[in-house]
């Protein structure tokens, strides 16, 4: 609104200054010597309504003076929002301080309590709680730094996923094209689908398909691109510090959480680049879940930067909320309310022009559950896909490159991205 008041009150001074030119219009001073009084009060009347205290011109600096103001709002909502994501941050590192500086005292008062609700009312079944309070999983991370920080290490977040991330080596992507190219003969045609799509790369009906992503080559029916979608799966691999399985194991997560460029980011890219995508313009939907989500989401900026038309990602399941993301990517993250695995990133999801958070509620009473794809954010999607909310219709309205492809004309392509060295294909 800020911009747009500027932009017309900008308009309003280019009327008036072009309004001053008939104050010495030649074809008026010349009717002057047939009419000197009507030559009078014209001018007058001119001067007035161009430069009179309610004129043109200073009604111009009045919309400009409201645009300002518009603009001073946002800055200001944008700092109070900004101080109170950094009050609450502090406010965690602190109770993580106190939790590391006085153990027996937080055991008995917070851990007392909480024991006390788990077994009275949960029958001492600690996931079931969890997952009917996933905001203590941002609590509890929130205060990881301040316990560090009791023991030595002075950290806040950002300082501790670096460290952490410092503890999984990454290395070098291997990509494998999995079989020549397949009709993709059910191209997405709305959020359900695409979705459902990553539910069957995330789990594949045939256990021994070797392939971890796939992208899909949206084709109209004269077989011109139009688009294409990649489909990230989760974590599949947990191992411990110092250690890599595969690239998508945990290590990606902790790396991509801290803002690294992954090996899993990395196998996208060659990925696309062997789909055609390369400097091509057509756009790029990553659609992702859990470390997929995260994948996608950090990727968007490197993959601007080196030739490929990033401009949609879908994230389900996934912490993002401290992921950048530029400002002419639409972002779709949808939410388990009672999923814990989106708030172990300790923040919300930034709310913004370019990025929608929709949640919802499906708690099964068990993690694994409430993190599962089908049967669970399939099923939202399928509801978004009949919702009338303005930012999810404005955002199906922009996704059209990825739902209008032709199923005799588009293609997949499934890819296997290894760490080499570590889970390479014989």
């Amino acid at each position: 609104m800020g911009d747009l008041t500027s932009d017309v009150a900008g308009d309003t001074l280019k009327t008036a200054a072009a309004g001053h030119k008939f104050l010495v219009e030649p074809d008026v001073l010349a009717s002057s010597l047939l009419n000197p009084g009507g030559v009078v009060k014209f001018e007058a009347a001119m001067a007035v309504a161009l430069d009179g205290p309610n004129g043109l011109t200073a009604t111009s600096a009045d919309i400009g003076l409201r645009g300002e103001a518009l603009k001073a709002t946002r800055i200001a909502y944008e700092m109070a929002d900004e101080l109170a994501a950094k009050g609450l941050d502090a406010g965690r590192w602190f109770a993580g301080l106190a939790v590391a500086t006085n153990p027996l005292g937080a055991t008995l008062v917070g851990g007392g309590a909480i024991a006390t609700d788990v077994y009275l009312n949960y029958d001492g079944d600690w996931e079931k709680w969890l997952v009917d309070h996933p905001g203590m999983v941002d609590t509890l991370i929130g205060m990881s730094p301040g316990m560090l920080s009791a023991l030595g290490i002075p950290v806040d977040l950002a300082t501790t996923l670096d460290l952490l991330a410092a503890t999984y080596p990454d290395g070098e992507a291997v990509v494998t094209n999995i079989g020549d190219p397949t009709k993709d003969e059910n191209p997405p045609r709305g959020l359900e689908d695409l979705l459902n799509g990553l539910n069957e790369r995330n789990d594949p009906s045939d256990e021994h398909d070797p392939s971890n992503i796939d992208v899909r080559i949206i084709k109209d029916a004269n077989g011109n691109v139009t688009g294409y979608v990649v489909d990230v799966p989760g974590t599949k691999d947990w191992p411990l510090p110092g250690q890599a399985k595969s690239a998508n194991d945990l290590g990606v997560n902790v790396d991509a959480m801290a803002g690294n460029n992954t090996v899993l980011q990395k196998g996208i890219q060659e990925a696309l680049d062997r789909a055609g995508a390369h400097n091509t313009g057509a756009p790029v939907m990553l659609v992702g879940h859990s470390q997929g989500g995260i994948v996608a989401a950090q990727a968007t900026t490197d993959l601007k930067a080196n030739g490929y038309n990033a401009t949609h990602v879908v994230t389900a399941g996934s912490p993002v909320g401290r992921i950048d993301v530029p400002g002419d990517v639409q972002v779709l993250s949808i939410e388990n309310r009672n999923d814990i695995v989106p708030h172990l990133d300790a923040s919300d999801n930034p709310d913004s022009p370019n990025r929608t958070t929709v949640t919802f509620e499906n708690n099964t009473g068990t993690s694994g559950g409430n993190h599962a794809i089908g049967g669970n954010y399939t099923d939202a999607a399928g509801a978004l896909d009949k919702s009338t909310d303005p930012s999810i219709q404005r955002y199906r309205d922009s996704m059209g490159a990825f739902t209008g492809g032709d199923p005799e004309k588009s293609q997949m392509q499934k890819y296997h991205v290894a760490r080499k060295g570590v889970n390479e294909l014989p």
